[in-house]
């Protein structure tokens, strides 16, 4: 049975989540930062439509990305070592945010509703939502944003406008996060997408247990700066 919340921040155990739809654990509460400060550190995220209840989930398995993982393509390496744009962070988190939300299928959909985005710029404020920025000719051509705990971050969705760019937002966000010691990148459900960079998928209880761990570090405020050589590419691709 699916469990409704009410005023207090306190979550279901994630074992109660239902297995079809994968991952569903509760409905109802808010988007305070608290509550969905709350959530993270348990592993539970929220996702929901239009005029529809708010839905807190926890799937299972849980899609990761270790940092000291990712594969870089030879062809994606030489657009990382050639350099044809600008990476920025923190500089346009809800345009980012604006951009992941634009319709990608027929029907015009999105998760990312106007609750969702007041509810990250709010914790874009407290510094601990982010944006990682990629900009060729001077335009916003690809990116993502996520939200971090201590040496935990979760990512949250990507976008692109030009040919590899969320993919070079993506490596450089690995890279300074391994540099920065981080354990583990939440990368949610699995999509082929970022499975090709590395990402897998692990049991939710491994998941949860390696939160608990990695969440309990002191927080890297916003807004966030990356060093340059935290994030140069080894001369050798994956493939």
């Amino acid at each position: 049975m699916l469990s409704w919340l009410g005023a207090s921040h306190v979550f279901p155990p994630l074992e109660r989540a239902l297995v079809a739809p994968n991952g569903l654990l509760a409905a109802g509460g808010d988007l305070s930062p608290e509550r969905l400060l709350c959530a993270y550190r348990r592993g539970i995220f929220p996702w929901f439509s239009q005029g529809d209840p708010i839905l807190w989930w926890s799937p299972d398995p849980r899609m990761v990305q270790f940092p000291a993982e990712l594969r870089v393509t030879r062809s994606l390496a030489k657009t990382l070592r050639n350099k044809p744009y600008e990476m920025r962070v923190d500089t346009a988190f809800e345009a980012v945010m604006r951009a992941c939300a634009a319709p990608r299928d027929a029907d015009g959909g999105t998760w990312i509703v106007e609750e969702i985005v007041a509810a990250y710029c709010r914790l874009h404020e407290l510094g601990y939502a982010h944006s990682i920025e990629c900009w060729m000719d001077g335009e916003l051509a690809g990116g993502l944003y996520g939200v971090a705990i201590g040496r935990m971050f979760y990512g949250e969705s990507m976008f692109s406008r030009r040919t590899d760019a969320s993919k070079i937002a993506y490596v450089h966000l690995v890279r300074q996060l391994e540099h920065w010691g981080f354990g583990l990148i939440d990368c949610q459900m699995k999509t082929g997408h970022l499975a090709s960079l590395g990402a897998r998928e692990i049991p939710r209880r491994d998941f949860a247990a390696r939160l608990e761990l990695l969440t309990r570090d002191s927080h890297r405020p916003g807004p966030w700066h990356f060093d340059d050589s935290a994030t140069l590419i080894p001369e050798k691709a994956t493939r």
